[in-house]
């Protein structure tokens, strides 16, 4: 059985003013996807093709105009929209940009506990959780009493991988989570995913525009196309892709200068 399944998602956006006549805008159109657990899925695709919205809908943020999301196999929201509390601690996300997912009046130590506060542990208890979790980051505990906002990025959106692991999640959606952030930090805080992944059987849905960074990350790989994910099985190698993959792979710039006089293929 799957840990998180779509089942023929579509999903439309209204647009249209106050005295303007509104319409739909289709987003998603019979999107299907599957997650294992513990396995990494990434999915690709530009800017405005769906992936973001698809990982709200994973989330439980939005709901789909059509189609299914099953939790274990059963389904993500009940009848009223609303999602089990097992659920919403099941499934925890990191964003884009850490300092537009956290408070600047907030400390570390608020940012990482959000999470946790409906388990109403004594303060002790508390700092010593959070501790723990910077532990696993690769923060210094002492840390938790600093501004947020005072942190470098990479050193934030650490913060946020443990606000994310607070609650013990199976599935982490990681929304551009390291595209922001400089080459070495993108490289550090991908191998943190991994190992922390290899330690707790978390499973991830990496969303990115970039297919450099699926490499020796990813299990599989699904890209959008047409405003739904494909499955693609070599998408580093020199099979037959869709196109919009052709275009991302066409994208990666060589690792050092080409001769004069020669071009990309």
């Amino acid at each position: 059985m799957n840990l998180l399944e779509l089942r023929g998602v579509s999903h439309a956006y209204r647009q249209g003013g106050l005295f303007g006549r509104r319409r739909q805008v289709p987003v998603l159109e019979d999107a299907s996807l599957r997650i294992g657990a513990g396995e990494c899925v990434a999915l690709l695709g530009p800017t405005g093709s769906g992936k973001s919205t698809l990982g709200r809908i994973l989330l439980g943020l939005e709901a789909p105009d059509r189609g299914e999301v099953l939790y274990r196999g059963a389904l993500l929201r009940d009848g009223r929209g609303r999602m089990a509390p097992e659920s919403r601690r099941a499934i925890q996300a990191v964003f884009q940009d850490p300092y537009g997912a956290t408070s600047a009046r907030f400390s570390v130590l608020d940012v990482v506990a959000e999470t946790l506060w409906p388990l109403r542990l004594p303060a002790a208890a508390l700092r010593e959780r959070v501790a723990g979790l910077l532990d696993d980051v690769g923060l210094e505990p002492p840390m938790m009493d600093r501004l947020a906002h005072r942190l470098s990025g990479g050193q934030l959106q650490r913060v946020c991988i443990a606000r994310a692991l607070a609650p013990g999640p199976r599935l982490i959606v990681l929304d551009e989570a390291v595209n922001s952030l400089d080459m070495e930090t993108q490289a550090r805080i991908l191998s943190l995913l991994g190992a922390l992944r290899r330690r707790s059987r978390v499973a991830y849905l990496f969303i990115t525009h970039d297919l450099r960074l699926i490499r020796g990350f990813a299990d599989r790989v699904y890209v959008m196309q047409d405003r739904r994910p494909i499955e693609v099985d070599d998408p580093l190698g020199d099979g037959p892709v869709p196109p919009v993959m052709a275009t991302l792979r066409a994208a990666i710039l060589p690792a050092r200068p080409l001769p004069r006089g020669q071009r990309l293929a």
